[in-house]
């Protein structure tokens, strides 16, 4: 399992009976987890704020205290703003910190000292921007491509927070495919490509998105954008029953001219008590060989 487990600033308390109890800084937030079946032992802990599930659909926050609008909480280096939604999220996927860490040492190594040595990325599904402030941090250019509007804003916010205003950072409002068919046309190439696909979902004029159908072809077109020297090619997914094996097919069968080595496995955060790892959807990574 890739284990984000270097975080300070964030913890899952416990975790059982379809919740989690999570510290995000200095709050507590009680939040719906399916993948927690077992009992909770903390569940008389006393909380921030409790998400609650509607019986038609979507929910609400039961707020115990009064909190800010958003905060902030730091990983290594980097700094981001929370702040509950509507649909349960917080702007922020903590278990990606492992995802973050390993491409940061992707473009370390492929820098190899050398400041000025271009290393292109190009970040889709790209939410709030946490790997694209990570990528921007080791000195990567990045390419952010969203088809949510205030998510890109939540992203630049993010990008200011951690003080990287200056860096080459694109920030794009796209449908994923149709961006990467005008890279292809334009003839554009990167070092670096990560994607973190949602179950299905719309583009900014309506593009509809089903994994099952639109995530090899998507690949399929990514691998034409990787250049000779391309070091990595990261696929993050959250989808119910889509194995991390499924992640490795699908790289291996794209990049198969490529060489290189593919590896996938569940990404996971350890949960304070006991020894227990909460399960949080799967990554496949493709590195040069």
């Amino acid at each position: 399992m890739f284990l984000a487990d270097g975080w300070q600033d964030y913890e899952i308390i416990d975790a059982g009976g379809g919740d989690k109890l999570e510290r995000w800084g200095k709050v507590t937030l009680l939040r719906p987890d399916p993948q927690a079946v077992w009992p909770m032992r903390e569940n008389g802990r006393s909380v921030d704020a409790r998400y609650i599930r509607s019986e038609t659909g979507g929910g609400h926050w039961d707020y115990r205290r009064e909190l800010p609008e958003s905060w902030r909480i730091s990983y290594r280096d980097l700094s981001f703003t929370v702040r509950p939604t509507g649909f349960k999220h917080t702007g922020l996927f903590p278990e990606q910190a492992v995802n973050w860490d390993y491409m940061r040492g992707m473009v370390r190594n492929y820098k190899n000292g050398d400041p000025n040595r271009q290393f292109r990325v190009l970040n889709l599904f790209a939410y709030t921007g946490g790997a694209t402030c990570a990528l921007a941090a080791e000195g990567a250019e990045v390419v952010h491509v969203d088809a949510a509007k205030g998510m890109v804003q939540w992203a630049k916010n993010n990008l200011d927070a951690c003080g990287l205003s200056d860096r080459p950072v694109r920030f794009i409002v796209d449908d994923c495919m149709k961006f990467v068919q005008r890279e292809l046309r334009r003839g554009r190439k990167y070092e670096g490509i990560l994607m973190d696909p949602p179950s299905y979902g719309r583009g900014p004029t309506g593009e509809m998105w089903h994994i099952e159908t639109g995530l090899y072809p998507l690949v399929e077109a990514c691998a034409g954008l990787l250049s000779d020297e391309a070091a990595f090619f990261l696929i993050n997914s959250y989808t119910t029953g889509l194995a991390p094996a499924v992640l490795t097919d699908v790289l291996s069968v794209a990049l198969e001219d490529r060489g290189g080595h593919v590896e996938s496995d569940e990404v996971g955060l350890p949960i304070t008590r006991g020894n227990l790892v909460l399960p949080c959807g799967a990554t496949g990574r493709w590195e040069r060989g």
